[in-house]
């Protein structure tokens, strides 16, 4: 059943254009596109049209189908994209744009270049020459010590080059050749940086036969310990080479290579970069209940991932036909002003690099598995041990905090499937209870924070206090007055005498049993409840010192003569700390509103006072 009247499609345009289903609240749920539009969205509706299998659960929650018509597929490609990325719909895939990239840049527009790991969102900047993107720091620190063993380029700031008066450590372990003080000439420098440069491009047989050439030359001017350097380096690239080289090359193109693997609501998509005809690297991407079918996927993260991405391929392979190839190497072209094919090979080398992508989407499709099966497995675990009436999907945590007395504050963080989930990380003031009640700290924070999830009907799956028998009672008293009977709850705390330096003890007290557990200190299952309860326990405590440094801070700049809570307020708001305020020069302190050159002599005056 729906609640979106079907009759309304008979109204709907044929021209191409997009669509947005959106549910009850108005929030758009899919989002697509379509040469045309009336056709296409009948499809959906129809008994024998679409049988993808998410479809009968987006059709139970279409409310409304707004339209976009546009001028041609094309546009109706690009808009599609557009509109995937501003609204997040829940059953189209979506790409994080929050995602960072690790690259080694060489910034050849300084007179003495150097490689540099660096990080970066979106495109690069126009600095230097970049290459990349790697898709763990790992490999791209791996590269980078690689490169900084064959070339000896300099590895020191600009600043530091300019003041050295002395070679470094580097040269003497024959790391760098010391262009600061003049070791070697702006040519021979310049020779390493352009062997970097084509060693980064795949150009091993260009760089391999240039030292050869220096080697001989130097062993003709008798320069028999620059020769053996030479050849030193020679055996060094030729042995990287070699542990690098593929059985699959593909002419020495730039090509990337995808592939994806189902079962069932699950999807692994996999990313193999080639470059210079070698593989550089690999990316996966995780999706859960989609709605598109493999060519629609394909299509939308092709355009999602490059559009706006640097270092674009000469080649896309894919294991599909995409009818819209021809238009999607139209945009991305247009984008990056190069040409780049999309290709769904049938046979050959390239076949063979989409089938190296289809193994790893499978392998990476099974380690993800396997992962969510080994924590599926300890939260059941953690359920028949602790004998739990849920499953412990999503547990939330709650700690106080009021160390001597003062600023009490409370911390509740979760974590939803065994991770921690940052986004319901959730800070309190204890407000109604006097300063070093725990018992009624812990109260106030429990009903607050229970109350708002009742009525949002999101209450967790476990609760953990921090503390004994006391605290499980006040959770258990404020479930009584909430009326909450749907949630588990435990108390976790360290065991008392203990001063040892080994495992911690811990005593887990449940509701209607007189002893505690006693879990193995090398069990899986009180590792996770001690993380959970120490990132609780953190949270607590960082809040509370940002508390207690405002106050103090607030409390030294009170007794300021002539200098009133307003411009005290605007003070700390613009410079964040007494310290940092006495450190600042007078024109900084005149730019905070209602400074006076009066008020900087007093204030001048009261710190030299107080400090």
């Amino acid at each position: 059943m729906t609640d979106f009247d079907v009759k309304q499609l008979e109204q709907f345009p044929t021209k191409p254009g997009v669509y947005l289903m959106k549910d009850a609240s108005g929030t758009v749920i899919y989002v697509g596109k379509a040469n045309i539009l009336k056709n296409r969205v009948k499809q959906y509706f129809a008994s024998s049209g679409d049988n993808r299998a998410m479809i009968p659960f987006l059709i139970r929650q279409i409310a409304t189908i707004d339209t976009i018509v546009v001028p041609s597929e094309k546009e109706a490609l690009l808009l599609e994209n557009t509109l995937i990325k501003k609204h997040q719909p829940k059953f189209n895939a979506i790409l994080k744009d929050d995602k960072t990239f690790v690259s080694l840049m060489i910034n050849n527009r300084h007179p003495w270049p150097m490689i540099r790991l660096v990080r970066y969102k979106g495109a690069p900047k126009t600095d230097g020459l970049y290459f990349g993107p790697y898709t763990s720091a790992y490999s791209a620190r791996q590269t980078y010590e690689l490169l900084t063993g064959l070339f000896p380029l300099r590895q020191c700031s600009d600043e530091e080059l300019k003041r050295r008066t002395r070679p470094c450590l580097l040269y003497s372990i024959k790391r760098c050749i010391a262009p600061c003080v003049g070791k070697c000439t702006k040519e021979e420098y310049d020779t390493f940086v352009d062997g970097a440069v084509k060693f980064l491009k795949g150009q091993d047989k260009e760089i391999l036969k240039g030292l050869y050439d220096e080697m001989q030359k130097s062993s003709e001017r008798l320069e028999y310990e620059k020769a053996s350097a030479i050849l030193q380096t020679i055996r060094q690239i030729e042995h990287v080479v070699q542990s690098q080289t593929l059985v699959v090359k593909v002419n020495g193109k730039n090509s990337d290579a995808l592939a994806l693997y189902r079962e069932g609501e699950e999807v692994m998509l996999i990313q193999l970069l080639f470059r210079e005809g070698k593989l550089v690297g690999s990316e996966h991407y995780p999706f859960s209940n989609i709605l598109e079918d493999d060519e629609a996927l394909f299509t939308s993260f092709i355009l999602q991932h490059y559009q706006h991405q640097e270092g674009l391929p000469e080649e896309i392979l894919v294991p599909v036909p995409l009818k819209d190839a021809d238009l999607i190497s139209e945009i991305l072209s247009d984008a990056h002003k190069k040409k780049v094919a999309i290709l769904h090979p049938q046979k050959g080398e390239k076949r063979a690099l989409v089938g190296i992508a289809e193994q790893n989407a499978k392998a990476d499709f099974q380690k993800e598995k396997d992962h969510q099966e080994l924590k599926e497995k300890m939260l059941l675990d953690l359920q028949e041990t602790l004998r739990l009436n849920r499953y412990p999907k999503r547990i939330e945590c709650f700690d106080t905090s009021n160390i001597s007395g003062t600023d009490p504050v409370a911390s509740v963080v979760a974590f939803t499937d065994g991770e921690k989930d940052s986004k319901r990380t959730r800070l309190f003031k204890i407000k109604t209870v006097p300063k070093g009640d725990d018992y009624g700290a812990m109260r106030e924070v429990l009903r607050r924070h229970l109350t708002r999830a009742k009525e949002a009907d999101d209450l967790p799956d476990l609760i953990i206090v921090d503390g004994g028998k006391g605290q499980l009672g006040v959770a258990l008293d404020v479930f009584k007055e909430l009326d909450i009977a749907s949630v588990d709850v435990i108390a976790l705390a360290k065991e008392e005498g203990r001063h040892d330096k080994g495992m911690t003890a811990e005593r887990v007290f449940l509701p209607e049993h007189h002893d505690p557990i006693r879990l193995n200190p090398r069990s899986s299952l009180l590792f996770l409840l001690q993380k959970v309860r120490d990132e609780a326990h953190r949270k607590a405590i960082g809040f509370h010192r940002e508390r207690r440094t405002k106050r103090t801070i607030s409390s030294a700049l009170d007794t300021i003569p002539g200098i009133g809570a307003v411009k005290r307020s605007r003070l700390l708001s613009h410079f964040g700390s007494v310290e940092k305020i006495r450190h600042a020069s007078n024109e900084e302190l005149l730019q905070v509103k209602g400074m006076t050159k009066k008020d900087i002599e007093t204030l001048r005056i009261f710190l030299e006072k107080n400090e």
